[in-house]
């Protein structure tokens, strides 16, 4: 659900924010799974800006989360809904019938009190994990590993979803969220279910300062900016930048960045076909 404001401040004019329904009302993060975030604000060890637009922003706990989903043959129960200030989906606290604790990626439609498995027996319920060789054929899915026993690594933002679409020869073919279809190992894990917080791509944040508490600074057009700054500064009055550079001249619009050197044999389909 989305929350429009009235304006009664210029900053609440063009705000929409998601409402937090969703979420366990009264819970409070697991202290035993919150570790030190430290800030570089897009800095080196030199204090030199090697990415731009960032510095700034509240403190934040890092949430350890459980991409690996290795407890098998433990069942857990879903504890509560919560916030997470690294993330764009929200997650969950699992608590295992041996009295361990963790957090995972909450897929839609997860609620509290929910029983999950993690093992290729276990139940094709929302937010139960297992190996793709065992999952059935038009399955939706989200945290996909790439290497057996390595962790989630794929669709794991708000939203997202992909789809098993074939087995074959020791591998899956899945259909991604980009609409590139790719073969991956059939060893590897994954989660039925796809992303929660679904409308978080239609939050519009309504002032400048919102973005300063995430820790965005503002980003200057490289047209504004004068010839010694960027690749499409000076010139008479505004233009279009003519040739679309980074301030570094790498070409960009749709210029192809992907390393030759990289493998393409996974790669069934690729997004911009």
């Amino acid at each position: 659900m989305l929350k429009q404001f009235r304006p009664r401040t210029a900053g609440q004019r063009h705000l929409i924010l998601t409402t937090r329904e969703d979420l366990t009302k009264g819970a409070k993060p697991e202290k035993s799974l919150l570790v030190k975030k430290t800030r570089t604000n897009g800095r080196n060890h030199h204090g030199h800006i090697t990415c731009r637009h960032k510095g700034g922003g509240h403190k934040r706990f890092y949430r350890l989360i459980d991409f690996k989903r290795d407890k098998e043959m433990v069942p857990s129960r879903v504890s509560s809904i919560e916030y997470d200030p690294n993330r764009t989906a929200l997650i969950a606290l699992l608590n295992y019938i041996d009295g361990e604790k963790r957090y995972i990626v909450a897929p839609q439609g997860l609620k509290v009190g929910d029983l999950l498995t993690n093992h290729d027996e276990g139940t094709f319920n929302v937010g139960c994990s297992m190996r793709l060789k065992k999952m059935p054929l038009g399955s939706v899915i989200h945290n996909i590993e790439l290497t057996p026993g390595k962790g989630g690594q794929l669709v794991r933002s708000a939203g997202l979803s992909a789809q098993l679409m074939a087995k074959s020869a020791g591998h899956v073919t899945v259909r991604m969220p980009s609409g590139e279809v790719r073969m991956v190992n059939e060893d590897c894990k994954a989660t039925f279910g796809a992303v929660s917080n679904p409308e978080r791509n239609l939050r519009a944040e309504g002032k400048a300062g919102r973005s300063r508490w995430k820790g965005i600074r503002p980003t200057v057009r490289g047209t504004a900016m004068n010839p010694v700054d960027h690749p499409h500064g000076g010139g008479e009055g505004k233009h279009n930048g003519y040739l679309p550079q980074t301030p570094w001249a790498m070409y960009t619009k749709g210029y192809r960045t992907r390393s030759k050197r990289k493998s393409n044999k996974m790669l069934i389909k690729d997004r911009r076909k």
